[in-house]
C-alpha cells in the first residue's frame, strides 16, 4: 500500500455516498498506512445527534457532511474502506431543521444569535400538532445517527411512527409511512464489516439539560438490556468495531458558561438565591458561594437561563409565561395558571430572591440532580467498557477525553478549551461540538482503533474544519 498523509481540504459532498472533493491524499515516503486485519469495506455508524452531525442546535447538510462518521469513513477509504452513505438533506433543503448562527455581540460581550429558518427540510407538521415532519430519505444508509435517541428507545415499536402522542422525527424520516420498526431492527439489517457505537448520552443528557425538571434518567437495568442487544446485533459474526463512553455532561458550556458571570453580578447584599428542584414545588436555598465558578461552588445554571438571570430580584413571571406559550400555544393563559398553582408561584414577589417566586428548576442543575446524573453515567460507562471487553472492541473513552480537555490544550498552534464560542470545540448550542471539535473526536477514535487492532489509519488535519463562525 502506498504511503499517504491524509489531507481533507474544503469538503464538498456531491451525493449521499462517500465523495470528498479537495481531499486528495498527500504522499510521503516514510509513513505506511494500513487497515491491518480490519475489514472496512462496510462501515456503519450507530448513535444519536453526535453521530448525525448535529451542531448549533440543528441538523443541516453542512453538519451531516462534517459528521465524525463521515470523517472516519474518509480516512478508512485510504486503507481499503468502502463507500459511506448518509441520509443527507438535499442542496435545496440544505438548512435541514434550521440552526443558530452568530450574528454579533451585545455591548457587554454577550453573543447574539439568530435562527436560520430558510431552505428547511420540513414537509409539514406531525400528528401531535407540534413536531415538524422532515423530508423522507429512502434507501440503504451507513450513518444511523438519530438525534435525541436514547438506549432506552432502541427497542420501542413506533418510535418513528407519526402519531398524536409524539415521535422522533429524525427516525420517522428514515422509515416508510405507518412503520412500527424499531431502531434496533433497522440497524440489525445493516450487516457491517466494521461499526462505531456511540449511544447513551441522551439517557442522562435530556434530564440534565432540563435541569431535572423534565425527562428522566434511564434505569440501569433497561440500559444494560438494550445496550447488550445492540452490541450483539452489530458484532454478530465477530464483527469488529469501536464503542464510545458517555461524557460527563455537566462539563459542557451549556452548564458552565453563565453561572460564573451571574455569581459575580450578585450584590454583596444578596447572599443566596431560591430555586425550585426537579419537577416539584420544593424550594432550595443556593448560597452565592455554592454557584460554580473558578472560585469554587458546584451548582450549575444552564445556558437557557441567560435571558432570565438579569430578572432576578424583580417581580416577574416572564419565565412561566414563556413556558406556557411554548407548551400550550393555543391556550397559554390556562397553562400559565396551572403552572403557577402547581408550583405555588406569586409573580408579584422578587424573582429568585423570594420563596414565593423562586428561580425555575429547569434553569438550574442542583447538587442532588447532579448526583443522580453522576451515578447513572458511572454505571452506564462501566457497562459499556465491560461489553467492549467481552466482544474485543476498541473504546473511545469520551468521559475521560471531555474531562481531559477542561484545562485546555494547543494543537497545531491553535488553542482549544471548553469555553463557549472562543474555545473552538463547542458549537452555539453549548452541547454539540463544532466541525473542528468533531474532527478532533474522530482522531481520538482513530487512535483508539489503531491501538486496539494494530492498524495504521491516518488521522485528520483538524485545521481544515471550521469552529464557530465569527461575523
Amino acid at each position: 500500500m502506498k504511503n499517504i498523509l491524509h489531507k481533507l481540504g474544503a469538503v464538498a459532498f456531491l451525493s449521499s455516498s462517500l465523495l470528498f472533493t479537495g481531499c486528495d491524499p498527500e504522499f510521503e515516503d516514510d509513513r505506511t498506512f494500513s487497515a491491518g486485519s480490519l475489514d472496512l469495506t462496510k462501515y456503519v455508524a450507530v448513535g444519536n445527534s453526535l453521530t448525525a452531525g448535529y451542531q448549533d442546535n440543528g441538523l443541516s447538510l453542512e453538519g451531516q457532511l462534517n459528521s465524525y462518521p463521515n470523517m472516519l469513513a474518509n480516512q478508512f477509504s485510504f486503507v481499503g474502506g468502502g463507500g459511506f452513505t448518509q441520509p443527507l438533506f438535499s442542496l435545496e433543503q440544505r438548512n435541514g431543521t434550521g440552526y443558530l448562527r452568530l450574528t454579533g455581540f451585545t455591548s457587554t460581550g454577550s453573543p447574539i444569535t439568530t435562527t436560520v429558518n430558510t431552505e428547511l427540510a420540513v414537509r409539514g407538521l406531525g400528528a401531535d400538532g407540534k413536531t415538524p415532519l422532515l423530508t423522507k430519505f429512502t434507501g440503504a444508509i451507513n450513518n444511523f445517527g438519530v438525534p435525541g435517541i436514547r438506549v432506552a428507545d432502541i427497542n420501542t415499536p413506533g418510535y418513528g411512527l407519526n402519531n398524536p402522542q409524539g415521535f422522533n422525527p429524525y427516525f420517522e424520516r428514515l422509515l416508510p409511512d405507518n412503520s412500527f420498526t424499531t431502531y434496533l431492527q433497522k440497524v440489525s439489517t445493516s450487516a457491517p464489516t466494521f461499526f462505531s457505537l456511540w449511544l447513551g448520552n441522551n439517557d442522562v443528557l435530556g434530564y440534565a439539560t432540563a435541569g431535572g425538571f423534565a425527562g428522566s434518567i434511564t434505569a440501569t437495568s433497561t440500559f444494560e438490556t438494550n445496550y447488550t442487544a445492540m452490541v450483539n446485533a452489530l458484532s454478530a459474526n465477530n464483527t469488529e468495531g469501536i464503542v464510545a463512553t458517555i461524557p460527563d455532561v455537566r462539563a459542557v458550556p451549556f452548564f458552565t458558561t453563565v453561572g460564573p458571570t451571574f455569581k459575580a453580578s450578585l450584590p454583596a447584599a444578596v447572599p443566596a438565591v431560591v430555586v425550585l428542584t426537579k419537577n416539584t414545588p420544593t424550594r432550595k436555598v443556593v448560597l452565592k458561594s455554592d454557584i460554580k465558578s473558578a472560585a469554587g461552588g458546584t451548582v450549575l445554571f444552564t445556558l437557557t437561563s441567560a435571558p432570565y438571570l438579569p430578572l432576578v430580584g424583580t417581580p416577574t413571571g416572564k419565565y412561566w409565561r414563556d413556558l406556557a406559550k411554548s407548551q400550550s400555544p393555543t391556550n397559554p393563559n390556562a397553562a400559565l395558571q396551572q403552572y403557577l398553582a402547581a408550583f405555588q408561584i406569586d409573580t408579584t414577589k422578587m424573582f429568585g430572591l423570594s420563596g414565593e417566586n423562586p428561580f425555575p428548576s429547569a434553569l438550574v442543575l442542583d447538587n442532588d440532580e447532579q448526583a443522580e446524573i453522576a451515578t447513572a453515567t458511572t454505571a452506564f460507562n462501566t457497562f459499556i467498557k465491560a461489553q467492549a471487553t467481552s466482544k474485543n472492541l476498541a473504546v473511545f473513552d469520551a468521559f475521560e477525553f471531555f474531562n481531559r480537555i477542561q484545562t485546555g490544550f494547543a494543537l497545531n498552534g491553535v488553542n482549544y478549551s471548553p469555553a463557549f464560542i472562543t474555545g473552538n470545540l463547542f458549537s452555539l448550542d453549548g452541547v454539540h461540538p463544532t466541525q473542528r471539535g468533531y474532527a478532533i473526536i474522530a482522531n481520538e477514535m482513530i487512535r483508539a482503533i489503531n491501538t486496539k487492532y494494530g492498524s495504521t489509519i491516518p488521522t485528520i488535519d483538524v485545521t481544515q474544519f471550521r469552529a464557530v463562525q465569527i461575523p
